[in-house]
């Protein structure tokens, strides 16, 4: 599963790359370009965003069902505690 997060993301980065550089090799207005890399910019800070905010998501998820687990876990071992020591 990380492989394929790890290449997801070397694409869409390489994808990002490539256009930044496609826009500074752009036969534009230095004002068209620098505007062009302002609205470039921004859509990737968007993006960046929304992918840390779903990794946060996702994050807190995974957080949330380990610590369910691990009180079920720790609730099951004190009720095989609390029955072998009544049965003494």
């Amino acid at each position: 599963m990380s492989d394929n997060k790890d290449t997801l993301l070397a694409f869409v980065l390489g994808g990002l790359i490539g256009a930044a550089i496609g826009i500074l090799y752009a036969p534009k207005p230095g004002k068209e370009t620098r505007r062009d890399i302002k609205r470039f910019s921004e859509d990737v800070a968007d993006k960046v965003k929304d992918l840390g905010d779903d990794l946060t998501d996702k994050g807190r998820k995974v957080y949330e069902e380990g610590k369910d687990k691990i009180s079920e876990v720790f609730e099951a071992g004190k009720k095989a505690f609390e029955n072998h020591s009544n049965k003494k």
